[in-house]
């Protein structure tokens, strides 16, 4: 068995909640390998929305192992909400749900942090959404962290002072108040909550659950574009997005690694700072937002919105080794008489068809247009019933990327999606 890996291709909110819960009936284990509870992946069923933040997106499916592998980082006020919400909907979330030992905690004072050196940074903000996500990875990198397994030690009290000391002083450096006194309450309240749950040691449970048979499924969070060393430097999340991130976070090995199921939006959004090549400030990027519902799932922040670019989409597909392409909300550009992709960059009088080291206001997008389909795709469930404008939109994608397009999404719902 191979451990099949599902992704987001552009700066996240792909949609890749609703995939992996698409997916999920195949696959016995769905796993999350990396970030927090920045996260928001969004399902839609039964005339209902469920976000997840830290918990992967198989919860819903009856007998399915959810585990929380070794490259998340982990807030126990987040995750015990989340699993308060889950109780109420009668989900067994003990009997589905393990966490592994060495995934990294997200303390109080990570939170005070990230908002202390977001407030310093004035005009140079990267977007952070404040969590305490990156002061956590960078306690990882540190050789500082807590992580899950502490919590069963005995010296767990005398590790979290020390830790907390280390970031009281840090903070002493900002002018910026602050008080955990509260959430810290909450947070030890939550690390009881983590107790509850089976904790193992991940790659160990990952390699013998590969080994036994069982189909897993590997989810990532964010997006490729946000990936620590190949995403828009310096406005990246703070871990690895792209599908070698699966093998570090759960701990499996690169030949072990089967399907690549790539996301990608069929426009694209970005939330917070950063470069955003074909991002439309005219009408058609309200447009698209209004249309597309764009706001942050997690957050509410408004996301930006512009049209496709392919060359970032083949940059993408070409660091993660991308197997099957997933179009998402495809009915969002019912109504665009014209739409327009990116297929190059002008970059100082030259032609560029790379995904350049910097992408700032200096690129502007040579774009490719395409006739709109002018007509309400929502209800159709075969490729074949599809307009030709769409197809030929869809047709160009797979040859540009030289990877099919196997899913096609027409609407939020579960039933709203076509697999070819």
């Amino acid at each position: 068995m191979k451990v099949d890996v599902v992704l987001g291709l552009q700066w996240g909110d792909e949609g890749k909640g609703k995939v992996v819960d698409v997916l999920t009936p195949d696959y016995q284990v769905i796993a999350r390998f990396q970030g927090g509870p920045n996260a928001g992946h969004s399902l839609h069923f039964a005339d209902k929305v469920h976000v997840l933040r830290s918990i992967p997106s198989g919860i819903f499916r009856d007998n399915a192992i959810n585990i929380i592998g070794n490259g998340v980082v982990l807030d126990p006020v987040m995750f015990s909400q989340e699993i308060a919400e889950l109780e109420k909907l009668g989900v067994d979330v003990t009997a589905k749900i393990r966490i592994a030992k060495k995934a990294h905690l997200i303390l109080p004072t990570h939170r005070m942090l990230d908002a202390a050196s977001e407030a310093a940074k004035g005009k140079a903000k990267i977007g952070s959404t404040l969590k305490g996500i990156g002061p956590t990875y960078m306690d990882k990198t540190g050789r500082n962290g807590l992580r899950v397994g502490d919590i069963l030690s005995p010296s767990f009290m005398e590790r979290y002072e020390r830790l907390k000391q280390k970031h009281t002083a840090m903070l002493a450096q900002f002018d910026f108040a602050y008080d955990i006194a509260e959430y810290e309450a909450q947070w030890f309240e939550g690390i009881e909550t983590l107790r509850r749950f089976t904790i193992i040691e991940g790659e160990h449970e990952v390699n013998r659950l590969l080994g036994n048979g069982q189909a897993i499924l590997a989810e990532g969070a964010q997006g490729s574009l946000l990936d620590i060393d190949y995403g828009t430097y310096p406005f990246v999340t703070s871990s690895n997005t792209v599908c070698a991130g699966a093998c570090i976070g759960l701990g499996v090995a690169p030949n072990k690694i089967g399907e690549v199921f790539g996301i990608f939006k069929a426009y694209c959004t970005r939330v917070g700072s950063g470069p955003f090549p074909t991002e439309l400030f005219d009408q058609t990027g309200q447009d698209l937002q209004r249309i597309g519902h764009e706001f942050g799932a997690v957050t509410g922040r408004e996301r930006r919105c512009g049209w496709l670019d392919m060359v970032a989409l083949k940059y993408s597909t070409m660091i993660n080794g991308v197997t099957q392409l997933i179009m998402m909300k495809s009915d969002v550009l019912n109504t665009f008489p014209t739409i327009k992709v990116a297929v190059a960059y002008e970059i100082g009088g030259k032609r560029v068809t790379e995904f350049p080291y910097e992408t700032n206001e200096e690129i502007t997008p040579v774009y490719k247009e395409f006739e709109g389909w002018n007509c309400d795709i929502n209800s159709v469930r075969r490729y074949e019933d599809f307009p030709r404008q769409f197809k030929e939109y869809v047709e160009f994608i797979e040859k540009e990327t030289g990877v099919p397009v196997k899913i096609i999404s027409v609407g939020p719902d579960r039933e709203e999606t076509i697999v070819r």
